[in-house]
């Protein structure tokens, strides 16, 4: 990971964080910016149970793909991280590598990832709160 490199920061269940701790894969509802958004890694921000944003993983591909068709997801990954969210049956799946816990995890402090925030490394490793995320992020 290099400093400037960009990155998606999104928050997610438990659902989805153990899909991408897992098998590596976090799906994109059709439509959604952060389906086309230029970064290079994805921070995941848990609302619970640690309230933070946690780990980083680099991405690797990203694969379309259409509800029933052939890719990474399953039937069962559809219904646990993409049908709660949006009604669609395209998504972008993101293919992570490793997961990495963050040394210094970013804390909420009342300010909680909603959407996408796009930041750097440098700035997520900056960052103590999510305050302080928030202000050095763009959307």
């Amino acid at each position: 990971m290099q400093p400037d490199d960009r990155v998606c920061v999104v928050a997610v269940r438990p659902a989805t964080f153990e899909r991408c701790q897992g098998r590596g894969l976090y799906p994109i509802p059709a439509g959604y910016s952060r389906a086309t958004a230029a970064y290079d890694h994805l921070a995941i921000y848990r609302p619970a149970p640690v309230s933070a944003v946690t780990h980083v993983a680099p991405v690797m591909d990203r694969v379309e793909q259409t509800r029933g068709g052939p890719g990474p997801m399953r039937a069962g990954d559809w219904a646990a991280t993409v049908e709660p969210f949006a009604d669609t049956d395209r998504v972008t799946v993101l293919e992570l590598g490793d997961l990495v816990a963050l040394a210094d995890p970013v804390v909420a402090d009342g300010t909680g990832v909603r959407g996408a925030w796009y930041c750097t490394i440098a700035d997520l490793r900056a960052a103590d709160t999510t305050a302080a995320l928030a202000a050095r992020a763009g959307d």
